[in-house]
């Protein structure tokens, strides 16, 4: 991978790493799910296998992006990228997914899933602005999700069990994988 950034070289090999540990994260998250399915049913491993490899592929985009610097506006990581250039980037280099440029409107893309239901690669947004939807991440598993959080921040992982974000919390959205 050439880049005119050495240091973007650098991020990557560090980011690849976390990586793979994500990724093995991510199908730890669905250790509930998994033992109630029967092994014997092969139409519910498959259901499994898919989720876990939705999960996995957002997952591990997302995490590629940790130490990029917040940028207002931003949309690529050489630049810079704010919350919902994040989500858009990720969904864009994974599934080819275009998606609306604000959190606002994004909120309003696939459909409303519960907190218990959350799965990874599932939106989860944030009223931080005191406006609704105002922010937006991506859900990792284990109460955790990746996000861009503000000027002179970069893009990292929170506890959604932290109270400022239970405080703000607006809801979350689940954004089906394009048929192929």
């Amino acid at each position: 991978m050439t880049s005119k950034h050495p240091s973007l070289n650098q991020r990557f090999r560090r980011r690849l790493s976390m990586a793979v540990a994500v990724a093995c994260l991510s199908g730890m998250a669905f250790g509930a799910e998994s033992q109630a399915i029967e092994p014997s049913s092969s139409t519910a491993l498959s259901k499994l296998q898919n989720l876990t490899n939705r999960a996995s592929e957002l997952a591990i985009q997302a995490m590629g992006m940790i130490g990029i610097r917040y940028k207002y506006g931003g949309d690529a990581p050489e630049s810079g990228l704010d919350c919902s250039g994040l989500v858009r980037y990720v969904f864009k280099q994974v599934w080819g997914k275009d998606l609306p440029r604000t959190s606002e409107q994004i909120s309003h893309v696939g459909q409303q899933v519960d907190t218990n239901d959350l799965r990874p690669g599932d939106l989860v947004f944030y009223n931080t602005l005191r406006r609704g939807f105002s922010h937006v991440g991506i859900y990792l598993g284990d109460n955790k999700f990746i996000h861009a959080p503000s000027s002179g921040g970069q893009v990292r992982i929170e506890s959604m069990d932290l109270s400022y974000w239970k405080q703000r919390f607006n809801g979350a959205r689940r954004i089906n994988e394009p048929e192929q």
